[in-house]
């Protein structure tokens, strides 16, 4: 399984260092689980071990003039080759538009990168109805390579990010059984994962991890996710 956290705008450097470093010691005990972390820009910088470090975000660029961004010549430096691409906070509070999406994965996709692809609904989709929201999520998959041998998707109801609020359990395998018919990357589940709920999700048909968000902060819950997932594999 594939256990993911997106540190959003938290840790400083330092703070994500040692955070990587607990990681690295659970892990080095004996999971087999595959293991990302996207720590906040600033907070990038090289790493050797199991843990593959990710970032949150970059331009579709080597470099330029391209105020507030990042481009490859920045990650290059750190050695990252692996990005989130499509995060709801990207698309609903700064903005980013499906075309803009696209053309950043296909210019990561042409370097070979590994791309964490983010779909999903805000709640009045939802609501709407399931053809709707399907619709609606369908359309996040308009010109992105579902077949690219370095893709991972992963479904965040919107509504459920941050809020405490999620989908039963019922309703994240339902959804994931249709996303799956889109694409046989391996799919993530993301949406107020906690350390009380992830063991219940990681266990459903479909769901081949989490991406977890301010619950991965934690590096001791962290941990005991990618604890839950190896508890599964072991069975």
């Amino acid at each position: 399984m594939i256990i993911a956290a997106n540190l959003k705008t938290n840790l400083t450097r330092k703070q994500t260092g040692e955070y990587l470093s607990e990681i690295e010691n659970y892990l080095n005990s004996g999971s087999t689980q595959e293991v990302l972390v996207f720590p906040a820009i600033s907070s990038l910088d090289s790493h050797t071990g199991k843990v593959v470090v990710g970032t949150q975000n970059a331009y579709a660029t080597e470099n330029g003039a391209f105020t507030g961004e990042i481009g490859t010549d920045q990650l290059d430096e750190f050695g990252i080759t692996t990005i989130l691409i499509g995060h709801s906070e990207r698309r609903h509070v700064l903005g980013e538009t499906q075309e803009e999406l696209v053309k950043k994965f296909n210019f990561y996709k042409e370097l070979g990168y590994k791309i964490v692809y983010c779909v999903g609904e805000p709640l009045e989709k939802r609501e709407a109805g399931n053809e709707q929201m399907m619709q609606y999520i369908s359309a996040q998959y308009e010109g992105i390579d579902t077949s690219y041998e370095n893709l991972i998707i992963a479904y965040e109801p919107v509504w459920a990010i941050g809020t405490g609020l999620t989908p039963t359990l019922e309703e994240i395998e339902s959804i994931h059984t249709e996303l799956k018919e889109k694409s046989t990357a391996p799919l993530l589940y993301g949406g107020s994962v906690k350390v009380t709920n992830a063991a219940d999700v990681l266990a459903l048909h479909n769901v081949d991890g989490v991406l977890v968000g301010s619950a991965a902060l934690y590096a001791e819950h962290f941990c005991s996710m990618i604890e839950y997932a190896q508890e599964l594999e072991n069975k």
